[in-house]
């Protein structure tokens, strides 16, 4: 902390750092909420059975020459599976016939805000876990709309979207729809999992969150118990204290180093 604010009293003569709530103090009032959910009982037991598994094999790779050269790669797609378990089973396994706690409480808060007419944001960064809540609006037979990187009539699925009144619940992919949108016409915005850029989500809930929207705007964090969704959120507030100390935004947008990913699969 004194090294940080030794380098913020030495280039903030030179940078003019201007904040939205600084740019933009008329904004409507912002509720952030994070949401915990347990695992369900089968999930929590696939999720520790894979994270020992997966922790034995990056002690392993470390000591192989070969493999070690790829370490971060490999630590990567072991926090990878991981993620996707505590969002949904289904998205590590295509086979795996086990439900998911968050998918349960999200779907919960969800029906309620849609039985009220609200309009609804869901990001998540991965579009398998979005299909997941598609397929079960087409089974209870709820109109959405879907934003992906493959999404090829773009203009017409956001117009759709700001226009039709029935339209409530609005999946969008985090890499692909976190950024340029004007959708101030939802006053709820819910990210499904956590990013490692803080940024990121930042710009997610700004879709809502804008000059023009004249609603309070609540965004609901879904994050599961005893996870690696924990320690990513924890990574995420320190990313968000670097930047706010030494204005490094840059900072928020880099992949974790080697030794945060080994830490997070601890």
């Amino acid at each position: 902390d004194i090294a940080a604010a030794e380098l913020q009293k030495l280039i903030t003569p030179f940078i003019l750092r201007r904040t939205k709530a600084a740019v933009e103090p008329d904004l409507p009032e912002l509720t952030q909420i994070v949401n915990y959910c347990e695992m369900l009982p089968e999930q929590h037991d696939f999720y520790e059975k894979e994270k020992s598994r997966l922790r034995n094999y990056m002690l392993e790779a470390r000591e192989n020459p070969e493999l070690n050269k790829n370490l971060s790669v490999l630590a990567l797609r072991a926090l990878m599976k991981l993620r996707q378990i505590a969002n949904h089973p289904v998205l590590a396994d295509k086979e795996s016939d086990i439900g998911s706690g968050k998918f349960e409480a999200v779907i919960e808060k969800l029906e309620t805000l849609l039985s009220e007419g609200q309009k609804v944001l869901i990001f998540s960064s991965f579009t398998t876990h979005l299909q997941q809540f598609a397929d079960y609006f087409e089974e209870q037979q709820i109109s959405y709309a879907l934003l992906k990187g493959s999404t090829r009539n773009r203009e017409q699925v956001i117009d759709s979207f700001k226009q039709d009144d029935k339209l409530l619940p609005f999946l969008i992919s985090l890499k692909s729809g976190g950024f340029g949108l004007n959708l101030t016409e939802a006053g709820y915005v819910f990210i499904l999992d956590p990013w490692w850029n803080p940024a990121a989500e930042m710009q997610a809930l700004s879709r809502a969150h804008r000059i023009g929207q004249d609603k309070k705007v609540f965004v609901y964090r879904f994050i599961s118990k005893d996870s690696i969704e924990e320690k990513i959120m924890g990574l995420q507030f320190y990313k968000s204290r670097l930047s706010d100390s030494i204005l490094d935004t840059e900072a928020m947008a880099k992949k974790p180093a080697l030794n945060e990913l080994m830490a997070l699969l601890s």
